[in-house]
């Protein structure tokens, strides 16, 4: 199983890093390997959202749609990929640290069949993009 973790304190309020996060459509702003990215218009907001993404793969652009899987407000999302090569899990848990907010950032993914001989990248994929977190807050604590 390949698993990635990260934590950042943003200098931000607890609610303003939630509906950062929340909102799919702020990842290419973060994210460097996001290409495109939008909401499914069939699904709600928030839990049981689904979105769209393409992202940078070895061979140009990749599926990487998401769905909302779990929300607690200003404390938890959980998402799990649907689409792509690589389907891991996702979890944002945030809490106020003063007047800022820690985010820890978790991924996990279980490889099946072929998946397994991929296991390797997939990991070191998913270790680049728990690190991005670093990116979000750079964006948000400059007000972007």
């Amino acid at each position: 199983m390949a698993h990635a973790e990260n934590q950042v304190t943003i200098n931000r309020p607890v609610s303003d890093v939630f509906s950062y996060l929340l909102d799919g459509a702020n990842n290419p702003r973060w994210r460097p390997g996001v290409l495109d990215i939008q909401h499914d218009a069939a699904t709600p907001a928030g839990l049981g959202a689904v979105y769209k993404q393409g992202l940078k793969g070895p061979g140009g652009r990749i599926d990487g749609d998401y769905k909302i899987t779990r929300l607690q407000p200003n404390q938890l999302i959980e998402f799990q990929v649907i689409a792509g090569p690589a389907r891991p899990t996702g979890t944002y848990t945030l809490e106020p640290v003063g007047s800022g907010t820690k985010v820890s950032f978790v991924l996990d993914f279980q490889p099946k069949g072929l998946a397994r001989l991929m296991d390797g990248m997939i990991g070191k994929t998913m270790q680049s993009e728990v690190g991005y977190l670093s990116n979000l807050k750079t964006v948000l604590e400059s007000g972007a």
